[in-house]
């Protein structure tokens, strides 16, 4: 999920959910993170397609073997407050470092971003100006009319009559790597959905597993981000589960709805 380049973008980077996250030009490590979202997509869409056919912290207390924290009651509770429809309000410690980077990791890996509109909305309010700035050029040129039509969509980003589309993130667990009183950085491990749930889907929804780092900033009221990128697993030896038809799959992505995170 990041392009390459001196920008703050990997420079393997092509598109986002079946070939190399962006263009294989440099543009800058927080286009890194925005391409990298559809780079996933577009990763997990090639391999379908090939086998046939998304302060101080009040966390517990570590383990004695490898450090994990691991997320359990503490009393803070999540953040009730929304900014253009993504939590905001966290507080400045490590463990909101990590409700935030893990609520911004799902706004940024759903369907909202194949809309230009709602994509600008979502990097304005989730990054810094700066940042913002920088990546939503690159972003427009990767989130292009070829891309969508690779993914099953048409040229606006819709989803055919009949058929579902589905991009969702889920995180599974975050780490703070560093922390400072106006910055963090934490990693957030997840598994996403991506495909287009019909009959005559050519891209199934598939799964895959992907380790978000975003660093982030204290703007003075919340936790901004100002460079992220994306790198592949860890990944679990995949199950014997028996593949849910497409009907299943839309009709879960309609009524099953997300969370707020927080630890």
């Amino acid at each position: 999920m990041s392009i390459g380049g001196d920008d703050g973008y990997d420079d393997d980077v092509v598109d986002a959910y079946g070939e190399p996250r962006r263009p294989p030009v440099r543009v800058g490590r927080s286009m890194v993170t925005v391409v990298g979202v559809v780079v996933l997509l577009i990763a997990a869409i090639a391999f379908a397609n090939r086998g046939g056919g998304e302060g101080t912290s009040g966390t517990g207390g570590e383990s004695a073997k490898n450090g994990a924290r691991p997320t359990a009651p503490t009393g803070e509770r999540p953040v009730t407050t929304e900014s253009n429809g993504v939590p905001s309000g966290f507080p400045r410690t490590e463990q909101g470092a990590q409700s935030a980077a893990a609520n911004y990791a799902v706004a940024l890996g759903g369907t909202g971003m194949f809309d230009t509109e709602h994509r600008h909305m979502l990097v304005d309010t989730l990054y810094t100006p700066e940042t913002a700035a920088r990546i939503k050029g690159p972003q427009d040129k990767a989130y292009s009319e070829e891309f969508f039509k690779r993914l099953g969509l048409t040229a606006d980003g819709e989803a055919p009559a009949g058929m579902t589309f589905v991009s969702r993130t889920i995180p599974v667990g975050t780490k703070v790597t560093e922390y400072g009183n106006d910055s963090a950085t934490v990693e957030v491990w997840y598994t996403s959905l991506i495909g287009m749930a019909g009959e005559d889907s050519t891209t199934p929804v598939t799964t895959t597993w992907k380790t978000w780092t975003f660093e982030l900033r204290w703007n003075g009221s919340d936790w901004k981000i100002a460079d992220d990128s994306q790198k592949d697993g860890p990944a679990p030896v995949p199950g014997d589960d028996r593949a849910a038809t497409a009907e299943d799959i839309s009709k879960a992505v309609e009524e099953y709805g997300g969370f707020t995170y927080a630890r």
